[in-house]
């Protein structure tokens, strides 16, 4: 394909998503599903009596990707109306069963029912890339399940934790995306055939009033475009809000990755953990020794785009009129697809991130022994005061190390030696200091809960989706 450099180039198609997500929302993919849905109604309606000859639904099926383009362009720059212009560019294909196409229809059934039909495939596009990054950080969870390191509330040094625990709480997040994710999926339906303001008048006219007749059409055309069942009532549309809980999907999924590579780029500040970075790559044109977050820093990016759409989405949503109004029309056609790849886009990024991260422990143990001599004077105590000192006076003495130890840090820039300090101090002579202080002893349970979440959330997640833990992730850029 020749690129145009004379107008805009969607980054999202031509530097982030993948071939196969930009290929589901082509206009190729879009206008063949439209006339699969004329041919699966043609089929219906001609099993269920009407005169529609097998002539007329083999050329029909014969001429379904055969799509001459600039004819739908021509037809509807004089019409002025897609679905009609491609109608006749298919009757110009097929003129034996042009006059059937679209019997009884509205361009709703065959707009609608291709959005769902998009939709849920791109779901499960969506739901291989997740997988793959919650297998991903399994994989590096237990791998650092044990690797102590400062825990951080409010940006300050706390309690400490595990490599591999903070990587779970990251997982545990894309965890329960994929679980709104499978429920989207499972409950998506057709819009099926119910003709122009969804009372299904026109079919119950072909059908001469039979309306059991009008239902076994609708299980039937369902049925053909792989569907269990249709919403049991629809206005022109579909209802909107589907396609507000969808992108609400992919801007949960954008939330956590967001947090994940917000996190990481915080970490990579501290210079415990970063993420992969190329022989050859160029962290700063002006910097030559710099390793800047640049594919965390682009999932924050994207993900915020994602999660701007739901806005879009979900006004959409509340907007319409009655039994429809055209107001969705044009915000949907950008909206649902970029929605789609960009969150793809981010899952790309976060399985290649995910993939390489590369850990520092030297530098982990450095930061958390820079602060857990304060957090470890409370064993300290404990162990003075069970070797027969007096809790009281003891901790009189650790207060005052404490402050004179923080005020060296602070003041004069020096390291914290308050072990040294109290290990200087007779009172705490009867204390193995450097026992007290192993930082395997502050993070409680942390391994054991790796262990248990790869277990109970992790493995089932690889079993139900063997084939997505190979999910390729290539960064084009």
């Amino acid at each position: 394909m020749s690129l145009d450099c004379n107008q805009y180039d969607n980054p999202l198609i031509g530097r982030y998503a993948s071939r196969r997500m930009s290929e589901l929302f082509s206009p190729q993919r879009k206008f063949s599903t439209w006339r699969r849905l004329w041919v699966a109604l043609a089929e219906a309606e001609a099993e269920l009596g009407l005169a529609i000859t097998p002539a007329q639904i083999a050329e029909l099926r014969a001429q379904v990707d055969q799509i001459d383009f600039e004819a739908a362009a021509r037809h509807e720059r004089r019409l002025r109306h897609d679905v009609m212009a491609h109608v006749h560019a298919y009757r110009d294909a097929c003129p034996a069963a042009g006059g059937i196409i679209h019997l009884g229809a509205t361009s709703c059934y065959v707009t609608d029912n291709t959005d769902l039909l998009l939709m849920r495939e791109a779901l499960t596009l969506i739901r291989s890339r997740l997988v793959a990054v919650i297998d991903r950080l399994g994989r590096f969870a237990e791998q650092h399940r044990s690797l102590a390191c400062l825990g951080l509330t409010h940006m300050q040094p706390a309690q400490p934790t595990t490599v591999g625990k903070r990587a779970c709480l990251w997982a545990q997040d894309f965890a329960l995306d994929l679980a709104e994710l499978e429920h989207r999926i499972a409950s998506f339906k057709a819009r099926g055939a119910k003709g122009t303001t969804g009372t299904q008048a026109s079919f119950l006219k072909l059908f001469g009033g039979d309306h059991e007749q009008v239902r076994k059409l609708e299980r039937l055309v369902c049925e053909k475009i792989g569907f269990e069942s249709a919403y049991a009532v629809t206005g022109q549309t579909y209802s909107r809000k589907i396609d507000a809980q969808v992108i609400g999907v992919l801007s949960g999924l954008a939330q956590s990755a967001h947090k994940m590579a917000t996190d990481l780029r915080l970490l990579a500040h501290r210079k415990e953990v970063e993420e992969p970075f190329e022989a050859s790559q160029i962290g700063s044109s002006a910097m030559p020794y710099k390793r800047n977050p640049m594919r965390c820093e682009r999932i924050c990016s994207l993900a915020r785009y994602v999660m701007s759409q739901e806005t879009a989405a979900s006004s959409t949503a509340a907007t319409q009129w009655l039994e429809r109004t055209l107001d969705d029309s044009a915000i949907r056609r950008l909206t649902i697809p970029q929605s789609f790849l960009a969150a793809e886009a981010v899952l790309i990024l976060c399985q290649n991130v995910t993939g390489g991260l590369v850990v520092y422990p030297k530098v982990i143990a450095n930061n958390l022994a820079a602060e857990l001599p304060f957090m470890a004077s409370e064993n300290i105590l404990l162990a003075a005061v069970e070797a027969g000192g007096d809790r009281q006076q003891l901790h009189e003495r650790i207060r005052r190390h404490s402050q004179a130890a923080g005020a060296a840090v602070k003041q004069e820039g020096r390291a914290n030696d308050l072990l040294q300090r109290l290990a200087a101090d007779p009172a705490f002579a009867k204390v193995d200091i450097q026992a007290e202080t192993d930082p395997a002893k502050f993070v409680g349970r942390a391994p054991e809960q790796v262990d248990e979440f790869l277990a109970e959330v992790i493995g089932p997640i690889r079993e139900k989706y063997p084939e997505a833990l190979e999910t390729a992730a290539e960064v084009q850029v």
